[in-house]
């Protein structure tokens, strides 16, 4: 007994299809970047498009350049601030001993009531 769904197992748009369907292929370009570690990656372009100067490598991330010989330094990564470092950049000791007098008496000043 057969049964169910006849399109069952395809998907849309599966079959035969060629370049009368789809339409010409654009013109390609394949442009060799370099990265900082020596990897080589090589992605086409459309042959009119514009092409970057850099281009993210897919085995280690650094970005690489066009040039082989002077590859583009990795990004410096800043380390991870908590609230109380930017804090600090923000205000002196000498604000913070301030800020925290006020606050201290301003609590006792509450307590006594």
């Amino acid at each position: 007994m057969s049964g169910g769904n006849a399109i069952r197992g395809t998907r849309v748009g599966a079959g035969p299809m060629g370049e009368s369907e789809r339409g010409e292929t654009a013109a390609r370009v394949r442009v060799a970047y370099f990265c900082a570690t020596g990897h080589e990656t090589r992605p086409s372009f459309a042959a009119e498009a514009d092409i970057p100067e850099t281009w993210d490598c897919p085995r280690c991330g650094l970005p690489a350049g066009r040039d082989h010989t002077a590859p583009p330094a990795a990004p410096r990564n800043e380390p991870y601030k908590t609230h109380l470092a930017y804090v600090k950049e923000r205000r002196s000791d000498a604000d913070g001993a301030a800020i925290l007098d006020e606050a201290l008496s301003r609590l006792r000043a509450s307590r006594e009531l």
